[in-house]
């Protein structure tokens, strides 16, 4: 994949650790820009259009979690959250925040390529993809692949990317039942390790998304087998 266009903005206060992580994306022919404040990042992204985030969470000035939030009312850009915070409800608190994925320090430069790359082919194939006029819709459910904008029942529906994303997926067979290798396959571009909570951490948030809009169920978990719209 070529990385000639694409910017990282490297959002950490600990500046070997921040130098690091600059050199293992630069060395991929990547460009990066150091923040290392959340202030500072804030600034950033209002002047510079970057193509993926990568965030700590201890930052001074405005918090890592602060940040996310703040991102996420502006951007769709891709977020990868780098914290020594291992415990699982912390990174089910920053999925369902925002976050797109979550790197543990200590971390090995050959897990940070592979999520990077991960979330640089998902942008990739989103801009690539040519799915455009699309409209997809179960009962009041609307999605318009080319706005990139779904409605429930004419009221706009605030997605992630990856929130988008799989229920484009579940959209565009509605009479299948998607596994989560499959949707794990289809959305992340990778193989499917079977203990990875971060798919169920995305429907709950489709699911509470659409909740807040009806009490009609849209998104069936389909026990042992994996999730069907309908």
């Amino acid at each position: 994949m070529d990385y000639s266009n694409i910017k990282v903005l490297v959002v950490e206060d600990d500046e070997d650790i921040n130098r690091l992580l600059c050199r293992i994306l630069t060395d991929e022919g990547i460009t990066t820009v150091s923040a290392f404040s959340g202030s500072e990042a804030s600034l950033r992204l209002s002047l510079e259009e970057y193509q993926l985030v990568l965030i700590d969470l201890m930052l001074p000035g405005i918090p890592g979690e602060t940040l996310i939030a703040k991102i996420r009312e502006q951007f769709t850009i891709p977020i990868i959250v780098i914290s020594a915070k291992s415990a699982l409800e912390d990174k089910v608190m920053l999925l369902r925040l925002g976050a797109d994925d979550y790197i543990t320090k200590p971390f090995e430069k050959e897990e940070v390529l592979a999520r990077v790359e991960a979330q640089l082919r998902r942008l990739h194939y989103v801009h690539t993809s040519n799915n455009s006029e699309e409209i997809m819709q179960v009962r009041e459910l609307i999605m318009n692949k080319d706005r990139h904008e779904v409605t429930l029942a004419g009221q706009l529906l605030t997605l992630t990317n990856f929130e988008f994303d799989i229920l484009a997926l579940l959209l565009s067979r509605s009479d299948k039942i998607f596994s989560k290798s499959e949707i794990y396959s289809n959305i992340w571009q990778g193989t499917y390790l079977g203990d990875d909570n971060t798919i169920n951490v995305h429907i709950s948030n489709l699911r509470a998304k659409i909740a807040s809009l009806t009490e009609e169920e849209y998104i069936r978990t389909i026990w042992g087998i994996g999730f069907k719209i309908g």
